[in-house]
């Protein structure tokens, strides 16, 4: 991995605490599942013995991965968080002002209010949509960069197009 990864102190802990939890525990179950697997016989025709190098392998992956990512990492320390336009570590408040998108149905639409949505701007490799995390390459992200309050944002997704209101900007 060639690119520099700009991550939030909690996506640099999340990563950290998982590196650790592979190196001191999951590597010590695997190689107990080896060890365990060898008296069901012959290796051929042992499936436990199979699975369990499977997940030394998924494991010893992931460890490789996460090492990779913290060598590339840049932390991003709260206080260069900028809140005059949106950057990754920005947390943005928007308003939902029209969503136009091919699954809505006219009936009700008279008694809809306002939607407010709240998303961390985030790098790619720590970005969880399902929990507010959103990748500044997403493309509610990438409308997003660069923006100030009171800008309007038009997104395409596949199910049409959202317009948004940049409320706010904080860290």
């Amino acid at each position: 991995m060639d690119r520099q990864i700009i991550l939030t102190s909690q996506g640099l802990e999340r990563f950290e605490r998982e590196l650790d939890h592979l190196r001191t525990v999951n590597r010590k179950e695997v190689a107990d599942r080896i060890r365990d697997s060898k008296q069901f016989g012959e290796f051929t025709e042992n499936s436990e013995y199979e699975d369990a190098k499977m997940q030394q392998a998924f494991v010893e992956g992931r460890i490789l991965e996460l090492e990779n990512i913290l060598t590339n990492a840049l932390p991003l320390e709260d206080l260069e968080i900028t809140t005059d336009t949106v950057a990754i570590g920005c947390r943005v408040k928007l308003r939902v002002v029209s969503n136009n998108n091919n699954n809505n149905s006219k009936a009700g639409a008279k008694d809809k209010k306002p939607k407010d949505i709240v998303y961390l701007v985030v790098d790619p490799i720590e970005a969880n949509p399902s929990e507010g995390m959103i990748s500044n390459e997403s493309p509610v992200g990438r409308s997003l960069m660069d923006k100030k309050v009171g800008d309007s944002i038009e997104v395409r997704v596949p199910s049409g197009t959202v317009k948004y209101k940049l409320l706010s900007i904080t860290r």
